[in-house]
């Protein structure tokens, strides 16, 4: 079974760096491979002891968030951990986790909340990357905020969620602005 260092050596490793916002088929593939079980175990609350320290909530975050958005690219189960990744996130700040991870690190301990679609939890991103002084996450959770402040959702999930777009989200979805996940 991993550890947490283990997922985290993986995540932060230079190869994989250049594809956290990039990702690729053969990427994708790979982390499955490698992390679908432990994320299922992930998901059925098999590690709840990693969030006693400040590593294994990030590591957790990253199995619960990141790689199900790698794993299943385009299909609902993407999303299926979410609101998982989201409480794990939530502890960590109430447990001021936040305050020991290195800096380069942290955008991943509050990206849960930034792939919410909750306007709370929303807020509590764009606040903690602001506090945090990371301007560049601090845009980019500002934008998906002004999203879920729009639409109260994502417009781009809905096709995989089975969700009928609006003719609002339609308009947005062909618009140069659009933010296509």
């Amino acid at each position: 079974m991993y550890q947490p260092d283990e997922v985290l050596n993986f995540w932060f490793s230079e190869p994989m760096k250049s594809h956290w916002f990039n990702s690729t088929p053969e990427i994708d593939t790979l982390i499955k491979d490698k992390f679908e079980f432990l994320w299922q175990y992930a998901a059925d609350d098999n590690l709840v002891t990693w969030q006693d320290t400040p590593e294994g909530c990030l590591a957790l975050c990253i199995v619960l968030d990141q790689f199900p958005l790698n794993m299943f690219r385009n299909q609902a189960i993407a999303f299926s951990t979410e609101q998982h990744a989201v409480m794990v996130a939530k502890h960590a700040i109430i447990e001021d986790f936040d305050q020991k991870i290195d800096k380069e690190r942290l955008s991943f301990l509050f990206m849960p909340l930034m792939h919410s679609e909750n306007i709370d939890d929303q807020d509590l991103c764009v606040a903690k990357f602001e506090a945090a002084g990371l301007d560049d996450n601090a845009r980019f959770a500002n934008h998906h905020r002004d999203i879920i402040k729009s639409y109260g959702r994502f417009p781009h999930r809905n096709e995989p969620l089975g969700r009928e777009s609006s003719p609002e989200e339609i308009a947005y979805l062909n618009s140069e602005a659009a933010f296509k996940g």
